[in-house]
């Protein structure tokens, strides 16, 4: 199970960093429009292109572990994202996560050590 545990937070930091890259490229492309160069600008954004590796990335060692372990067990250990998702929004972009959130999260937490310590 610490195997699982091992790659499964490894492909949720792909995941997640997936997300940051993807939320920086768009927050940098400005409004969006139907326009050969806003999808030019898309296109050639480093940040858009290292979510698609990210991405890939977390796609790849998903479909291993899929192979790998059973599904019940493996499933459940992609909440660990939103923890990492939620360190990413404090960190990165400088956002205040209400207490509420908080107890969520530790609930997620809390799910993913019951399910590991099978």
């Amino acid at each position: 199970m610490l195997k699982l545990l091992i790659i499964s937070t490894i492909q949720c930091l792909f995941l997640v960093s997936s997300q940051i890259f993807l939320k920086l490229a768009l927050v940098g492309l400005g409004k969006f429009n139907f326009s050969w160069s806003y999808f030019k600008q898309a296109f050639t954004n480093w940040q858009l292109a290292c979510s698609g590796i990210s991405i890939a990335i977390a796609t790849v060692l998903w479909l291993y572990i899929l192979k790998h372990f059973d599904f019940s067990a493996a499933y459940p250990m992609i909440s660990i994202s939103y923890i990492f998702g939620t360190l990413a929004a404090i960190f990165i972009f400088h956002e205040t996560i209400p207490v509420s959130r908080w107890i969520g999260i530790s609930l997620i937490l809390v799910g993913v050590v019951f399910v590991a310590k099978q």
